[in-house]
């Protein structure tokens, strides 16, 4: 299939702009800067999220003493029942992106009703480098424990999710729930896995093929790797999931991926790596998007679609 109509025009608009010196992509701009334009992407793609969500402030401790920031997003009508849980983590290659850069996803996320979302500011290469992140995801389901009572959350309904290295982030929590229980403190149901990082070690084919010219580019996720850690990190599974072992069955997997992606390959071998160890696995593709579809809300219609079928599916794994 081509790329999505609605999607088009927003990539020949990006094209222009780079081909005009207007603008360039995050692996040629200072750190500082790659941030603050990734943040404002955001208002472009999806300029007005659902607002009938309570959006909560909450505090996440680690174990190193530091305390990370989050949002609890719930449909405003559900305030006082008790929800099953997303525990959502941005993309963002580990060096960008923030809770404001995925605001509206998570908003997306949370308007059924069927869920409240917890989303963690987990912390950014390359000042807080691999396994920094990682451990900040474990250290956030700790303190979902800790805390589910008193936000009204059910913690024996845990569903894993992200986009992009955040999705690998929510693999690195299913694959522990599995291979070492005793490292996590809830195990979750479900995992939800939009695009993720899964192979760092490793050029495929569609790394060549949408090198450029789909919103992520290849050289984007160089740049990324090199901030969050050396070759030692890359190979190790809970920066590079496929090299875990996977044969102990995890929590159901629904992985959804973008056909216009560098990233597209590695998704697919996970999705079959998955499904070769006995985890339960839904693999969809979305034709005619790229890479982020998630924060694109604002400028291609079937997005809503996606949202739906992703929670029904999550609603169904977390009963």
């Amino acid at each position: 299939m081509s790329v999505h109509p609605d999607l088009s025009a927003f990539l020949e608009l990006a094209e222009f702009g780079r081909l005009t010196g207007k603008s360039q992509p995050l692996h040629a701009l200072p750190l500082a800067q790659g941030r603050s334009d990734f943040e404002r992407t955001s208002q472009i793609l999806d300029p007005n999220p659902p607002g009938d969500i309570e959006v909560r402030p909450v505090q996440l401790p680690t174990r190193d003493g530091a305390m990370l920031q989050g949002r609890l997003y719930r449909l405003a009508s559900t305030a006082a029942q008790v929800l099953p849980t997303i525990l959502y983590f941005h993309g963002g290659g580990y060096v960008v992106g923030s809770l404001d850069s995925h605001d509206s996803v998570c908003r997306r996320l949370a308007l059924s009703g069927e869920f409240a979302v917890l989303a963690p500011a987990y912390r950014l290469a390359p000042e807080y480098p691999f396994p920094t992140a990682v451990h900040d995801a474990l250290d956030s389901v700790s303190a979902l424990q800790a805390q589910a009572e008193h936000l009204h959350l059910d913690p024996h309904r845990l569903v894993v999710a992200g986009d992009s290295a955040g999705a690998t982030l929510a693999a690195v929590l299913a694959i522990t729930a599995a291979n070492h229980p005793a490292d996590i403190a809830l195990t979750p149901v479900a995992q939800l896995l939009f695009y993720p990082v899964t192979d760092m070690t490793t050029e495929r084919a569609s790394h060549r093929t949408y090198a450029e010219g789909y919103l992520l580019e290849s050289e984007t996720l160089e740049w990324f790797y090199q901030h969050y850690g050396d070759t030692a990190a890359r190979q190790d599974w809970r920066a590079s999931p496929l090299q875990a072992s996977l044969v102990e069955a995890q929590a159901p997997a629904y992985v959804s991926l973008a056909e216009y992606d560098p990233l597209f390959d590695e998704g697919v071998a996970y999705a079959e790596a998955l499904a070769q160890g006995e985890t339960p696995v839904t693999l969809t593709v979305e034709r005619g998007l790229s890479h982020d579809f998630l924060r694109m809300g604002g400028i291609v219609a079937s997005v809503d679609d996606i949202y739906r079928r992703a929670l029904d599916w999550a609603v169904a794994a977390a009963r």
